[in-house]
C-alpha cells in the first residue's frame, strides 16, 4: 500500500471520528436541553450535605396547571421513589404559572425535572448544598450528655438513703432530660431527613412571546376603561381647581381697581 493511499485512509478516519463525536455531543446538548434523567447530586458517603433545587420552566400557558397535577400525582404515587408534596400553587388570569415543591429521594430529582420540563423550555436551574455536620455533631453530643446524666440520676434514684427533698428534684430533672432527650431526637430524625432527601421546587411559566402578546391583549381590551378613567381624572382636577381660579382671578381683579384708583388720585394730587 502506497504512503498516499495510508494517507486518505487516515484522513477518513479522522473525519469520521469527528463526524462521531459531533453527534455524540449533539445528543448530550438535546438531553441536557429537554431535561433527561442524568446522575443525581447525593451526598458523598460520611458528608451530610442537603441539597436544594430550584428549576424555573416555561410552557404553554393551557398546560402549566395539568403539569402541575401530573407532578403532585407522580410524587405521591412515590413513582420516581420516595417523595412528600410541601407546597402546590397556582395563578390563572392573564399570565397564568404555577408551583410545586416536594422532597424527593436523590435518584427521583432528575427524572421529575424531566418530566416536569417535557414539552418546554428549562429557563433557569440552581442547586446548593448547606453542610450539616456541624449541627449532626452538636446533636449527638447533646444526646450523648443527656442520656449520660439520665443514666447517672436513675443510679442515684435507687439508692434506698435517698432524702424525699433529693428525689422529688431527682425526679424533676429526669423530667427535663426527658423532654431534652426527645427534642434532640426529633432534630437527628430532621437532619437526617434533611440529608437522605433533596428539596426541589418547580416553577412554571409562560413564555415571553406568550406574555408579550397578552399585555397587548390586555392593553387593548383595556383602552376604554383607561380612556375613561383618564378623562374622569381632567374633569375632577378641573373641578377642584376652578374654585381657587376664580377667588385668585377675584382677589386680582380687586386688586388692579384699587392700584388703578391709587394712581388716578396720585396724578390728581401733583397736577
Amino acid at each position: 500500500m502506497t504512503g498516499m493511499q495510508w494517507q486518505r485512509k487516515a484522513a477518513w478516519a479522522g473525519m469520521l471520528l469527528v463526524l462521531a463525536l459531533a453527534g455524540c455531543s449533539k445528543k448530550e446538548q438535546e438531553r441536557l436541553a429537554s431535561g433527561a434523567p442524568a446522575g443525581a447530586v447525593a451526598s458523598p458517603e460520611g458528608a451530610s450535605l442537603a441539597y436544594e433545587h430550584e428549576v424555573d420552566i416555561q410552557l404553554d400557558a393551557a398546560q402549566i396547571g395539568p403539569r402541575v397535577k401530573q407532578i403532585s400525582d407522580a410524587c405521591q404515587s412515590s413513582q420516581f421513589g420516595d417523595c412528600a408534596v410541601l407546597q402546590v400553587g397556582q395563578q390563572g388570569g392573564e399570565y397564568p404559572s404555577g408551583s410545586i415543591r416536594v422532597r424527593i429521594a436523590p435518584k427521583g430529582v432528575e427524572p421529575l425535572i424531566g418530566l416536569a420540563g417535557k414539552g418546554g423550555d428549562v429557563a433557569s436551574r440552581n442547586t446548593q448544598a448547606e453542610d450539616l455536620a456541624q449541627q449532626v455533631a452538636d446533636t449527638a453530643l447533646t444526646k450523648a450528655r443527656l442520656q449520660k446524666e439520665h443514666e447517672r440520676l436513675l443510679s442515684y434514684q435507687d439508692d434506698k438513703n435517698i432524702k424525699i427533698a433529693d428525689l422529688l428534684v431527682i425526679t424533676q430533672r429526669l423530667s427535663e432530660i426527658e423532654a431534652g432527650l426527645e427534642q434532640a431526637n426529633k432534630e437527628a430524625a430532621n437532619q437526617r431527613r434533611r440529608i437522605d432527601t433533596q428539596l426541589l421546587t418547580l416553577r412554571f411559566q409562560t413564555p415571553s412571546g406568550q406574555r408579550s402578546r397578552s399585555e397587548i391583549g390586555e392593553a387593548v381590551s383595556e383602552f376604554g376603561a383607561t380612556l375613561t378613567t383618564s378623562v374622569a381624572f381632567v374633569i375632577r382636577a378641573v373641578a377642584a381647581l376652578l374654585p381657587v381660579v376664580l377667588v385668585a382671578w377675584l382677589f386680582g381683579w380687586i386688586g388692579l381697581k384699587l392700584w388703578r384708583r391709587r394712581g388716578r388720585a396720585r396724578a390728581q394730587a401733583r397736577g
